[in-house]
């Protein structure tokens, strides 16, 4: 292939992308991907036992991220 056929590819390419991450962030600006109701329809169709192990596991999760911050906990490198 010549040079002058990569180079428009590469443009076409950069300009496809470019396209593209502009919609998805003009996506998350506007508020598509946002799903008010997601967790009011989940919860309609869980039983008590779900809700309250759910609940649990949240607590679980916060508490042992407090432990962490409070031992300044560093991941290895």
């Amino acid at each position: 292939m010549s040079s002058s056929v990569l180079s428009m590819m590469l443009i076409v390419s950069i300009f496809l992308g470019a396209l593209g991450l502009g919609a998805l962030l003009w996506g998350l600006k506007n508020g598509l991907f946002d799903d008010p109701n997601k967790f009011l329809e989940g919860t309609k169709f869980d039983s008590e036992e779900d809700l309250k192990d759910a609940v649990m596991s949240e607590q679980k999760k916060k508490a042992l991220m407090k432990k962490k911050r409070e031992k300044n906990y560093m991941p290895p490198d």
